[in-house]
């Protein structure tokens, strides 16, 4: 019996409600709603941090950002920890990357055989950075990715473009050595988008088919009053305390706009799929390293536990392996996508993995199943992605059935019932008749993740990342894989 081969898509920053089969109904996304209505929706998946580094190596490894000591956008995952594409080589895959992987240091491909297109970033601390052009500073948390948005051109579309056509002909090449009996082997395919990270920037043809479509955020936020404390600190610094109603619809808009070109790209993935006759006994599997606010309680970006922020778009696609039109609402994250893909394809599993495997549990709603996942998110001055305390962040979220608790050390916590409370509009965590609760879920948070041990070992990474950053520096490290990203790629139209 031939092996099952697997498509691996991981976008960057999408909301989990910007889909047509994730409730909107104005984005047009005719490619993940045709895998949603064939395959299985999860609708309860979460990150494991609201961050892109340390949620790909969370999600990579099977294991929580603290098990890896992989906390910010700098830290370096360690070449010896096995991750998913060891185990599918350890089961009998070759697996190739295409795209956006966001590792950091000099181990660019963790387990992949090969990798076709890089990141756009330095492969090394201290390396040259991206020139955005006209759009610097648009790609993080700051008030200018607003102000500089709308029609124009992003540069990470232009990668997602590379990428495409990349993997499209590694497609093309596999079928045609397959057809020539030149491989009988499986194909393992994962492909890295950047798409929809902001510049909040599409191209005037995407931009114009939703300005004035796109309705305005669900839970505006109009008051600080109203915020947890550390989030009326963080809109502050990030300068997005007022935003005019036509930055959120320009910005917005664009979004909308990058989620329909994102979908257009995987609808050419697919079509080459099908043209090489390559979906037969094919596990396809969409989702994203976190969500984005876009708005949303008056936010941006990711770096939040709400839900916009934290879930995640999951989709997986496996006619005649799983069920088809099926919404699945049991609390998972993507370290459960990680043991599912394995034991899918017959792989080991990663022995110190904190995942899951879902295929019993899809095939049969009876298995039992705990619905809990984790997510953290911990930063310091050094590799803050914005502006953080001068004690630094260290927060970790737990969903628990129908409850969500949020803890911020030394700061209060959040708690919403998602049930009755989808939106998170009613903190309940000085509730009376939550305080068992609020006990229990808090003891879970802090079992096995300490605060203080996370900062001390933050302190030894800063002395290190100033030797390795120096070391780049001065010796200039050839970048083996990287996307030649130019300024001239990025531009907002006159």
């Amino acid at each position: 019996m031939a092996r099952t081969n697997l498509i691996y898509i991981h976008s960057d920053q999408h909301n989990p409600y910007v889909m047509g089969c994730g409730s909107d109904e104005v984005v047009a996304t005719p490619h993940l709603d045709r895998l949603a209505a064939e395959g299985v929706v999860l609708d309860a998946c979460y990150c494991p941090s609201p961050l892109c580094v340390p949620s790909r190596m969370a999600t990579l490894a099977g294991r929580y950002p603290s098990d890896n000591r992989v906390w910010t956008n700098s830290h370096i995952l360690d070449s010896a920890t096995p991750t998913l594409a060891h185990a599918m080589g350890a089961g009998g895959y070759r697996p190739t990357l295409v795209g956006r992987m966001h590792a950091v240091g000099p181990d660019q491909l963790h387990g992949y055989t090969e990798r076709l297109v890089g990141d756009h970033g330095p492969n090394h601390i201290g390396g040259r950075g991206a020139d955005h052009g006209d759009l610097s500073g648009t790609a993080g948390p700051a008030r200018v990715s607003l102000t500089k948005s709308g029609a124009g051109q992003s540069a990470y579309q232009v990668h997602d473009e590379d990428v495409t056509a990349a993997s499209i002909d590694w497609l093309n090449r596999y079928s045609v050595a397959k057809r020539a009996g030149q491989t009988q082997e499986p194909f393992s395919l994962s492909v890295g988008f950047m798409l929809p990270h902001q510049p909040f920037v599409a191209r005037a043809e995407d931009y114009e088919r939703y300005v004035d479509r796109v309705p305005p955020p669900r839970t505006p936020q109009a008051f600080d009053d109203d915020l947890h404390p550390h989030l009326r600190a963080w809109r502050a610094a990030c300068g997005i305390k007022e935003v005019p109603e036509d930055e959120v619809q320009r910005a917005r808009s664009a979004y909308w706009g990058l989620v329909d070109r994102m979908d257009q790209l995987i609808g050419q993935i697919l079509a080459a799929l099908e043209r090489n006759d390559l979906l037969d006994n094919t596990l396809i599997v969409y989702t994203s390293d976190h969500g984005e606010q876009v708005g949303e309680h008056g936010l941006w970006w990711k770096q939040t536990f709400y839900e916009d922020s934290a879930r995640i778009p999951a989709i997986l696609w496996w006619p005649g392996k799983l069920p088809a039109g099926v919404r699945c609402d049991r609390v998972c994250s993507s370290l459960d996508l990680n043991a599912t893909m394995l034991d899918a394809l017959d792989c080991p599993s990663l022995p110190a993995s904190r995942g899951r495997s879902m295929l019993p549990l899809l095939r049969d709603k009876s298995t039992p199943w705990e619905d809990v996942a984790f997510c953290e998110f911990c930063l310091d001055q050094a590799g803050a992605a914005g502006p953080v305390e001068d004690a630094g962040v260290f927060q970790r979220m737990i969903r628990y059935g129908d409850w969500k608790l949020n803890y911020y050390h030394q700061q209060p916590s959040q708690l919403f019932n998602l049930r009755e409370d989808p939106r998170e509009t009613i903190d309940r965590v000085s509730d009376p008749g939550c305080a068992q609760i609020v006990a229990d879920l808090t003891q879970r948070v802090l079992d096995g993740w300490d605060p203080k041990a996370i900062a001390a070992h933050m302190a030894v990474q800063r002395q290190d990342r100033d030797i390795l950053a120096g070391w780049a520096r001065h010796t200039v490290p050839a970048d083996v894989y990287r996307w030649d990203l130019r300024p001239e790629m990025d531009y907002l139209d006159p």
